[in-house]
């Protein structure tokens, strides 16, 4: 999946295309995770910060189109002939409304859920419909998530015993260190999760 990014000399023409192009019931558009250095900010891509840093953001949200030849990010041209709140609506509605395959872990005793290995996996942390779920699965109050890189997330009980903990903690750091797979790396954080929303994150 090749990322394109449309720079700012696109047409008034071109731009009708690429909404008509997002209208198209095949062509989606979800909400992705990145870094705060992603390129695709200096490129002009839409944008929310997930989590702030002192000189800008340390992981955001895009959003783009999952189109049959690669995933286009929507910019602000978009805005020209799009709502920005119309798209996010819109990308976490078909956030919640895919399966993102969240399962018990075995490689953690089923002390942990995960969503590994699809496109939106790593998104799952947005999306309140599949994190409650989470939270049902493990019969938690409050969830810890590792989201490394993109399409990785696993998911503990923040009361998990130590050994869950320190084993959680060992998965995130190996996957967060191996680029073998080519999956963009998002974030070495934590994140804590209450009531289906993320409350917090905690840095490693």
């Amino acid at each position: 999946m090749s990322n394109t990014i449309y720079g700012p000399e696109k047409t008034p023409e071109e731009i009708a295309k690429i909404v008509e192009q997002t209208e198209n019931s095949d062509q989606k558009i979800y909400p992705i995770l990145k870094p705060g250095d992603w390129v695709g900010l200096k490129a002009g891509a839409l944008s929310s910060t997930l989590i702030p840093s002192e000189d800008g953001a340390e992981v955001v949200i895009g959003y783009g189109m999952d189109t049959p030849d690669n995933f286009v990010f929507l910019t602000k041209q978009h805005l020209e002939t799009m709502d920005a709140k119309q798209i996010t609506q819109e990308a976490f509605t078909n956030l919640a409304n895919i399966d993102t395959g969240l399962e018990f872990v075995g490689a953690l005793d089923n002390k942990a859920v995960g969503a590994n290995g699809n496109d939106f996996s790593s998104e799952t942390i947005l999306s309140r419909t599949h994190m409650l779920k989470a939270h049902a699965m493990l019969e938690a109050e409050e969830l810890l998530v590792s989201i490394p890189r993109r399409t990785c997330m696993t998911v503990i009980s923040r009361q998990a015993d130590e050994d869950t903990i320190n084993k959680f903690a060992y998965l995130h750091n190996y996957t967060w260190e191996d680029d073998s797979f080519g999956n963009a790396p998002i974030t070495n954080s934590f994140f804590i999760v209450k009531d289906g929303v993320i409350v917090g994150h905690i840095p490693l």
